[in-house]
């Protein structure tokens, strides 16, 4: 009798301790232009997310949620809100799209996404991020993200 082991998984399974970021964040597209600072709580092995894009003196964006229950997104601008069973579903304005909570720690971690390029990294990996591609209407986007804090672990 021949016992066979499985293969390792093929990718690194997500870090169970939550992670913590802001980004100042410049956006310039059909909707004008702006600045302000994104924040993040993301929890990738629950899927568990929890994203606010604000403008001075605004909130644009609230995204939050978790893989079993699903995301909800608010945009006060544009009236709406929305819920759907995974990101892939939502449109993110002002932000480039991702369908995963893995997949946007991806494109924070190592400027991995379509579209996405490093301007400028550090020992923690991408400092500066650059963007560009189509809103959900297919006019020209474009956005900029500068790390100004990173944690991993409970706090």
């Amino acid at each position: 009798m021949i016992l066979l082991q499985a293969p390792p998984p093929l990718s690194t399974p997500a870090p169970a301790t939550p992670i913590r970021a802001q980004y100042g964040w410049g956006y310039a597209g059909p909707d004008g232009e702006g600045v302000g600072t994104l924040s993040l709580l993301m929890e990738p092995a629950s899927g568990r997310l929890v994203l606010e894009l604000h403008a001075p003196g605004e909130r644009l964006v609230l995204l939050e949620g978790d893989g079993a229950s699903g995301y909800r997104l608010l945009v006060p601008r544009q009236k709406l809100d929305q819920r759907a069973a995974s990101l892939s579903q939502l449109p993110l304005p002002f932000l480039p799209q991702v369908s995963s909570v893995e997949a946007l720690l991806r494109l924070l971690r190592t400027g991995e996404g379509t579209g996405v390029s490093v301007t400028k990294k550090d020992a923690q990996g991408p400092l500066k991020l650059h963007w560009q591609g189509k809103d959900a209407r297919g006019k020209e986007e474009q956005v900029w993200l500068e790390r100004k804090r990173w944690e991993e672990g409970g706090k």
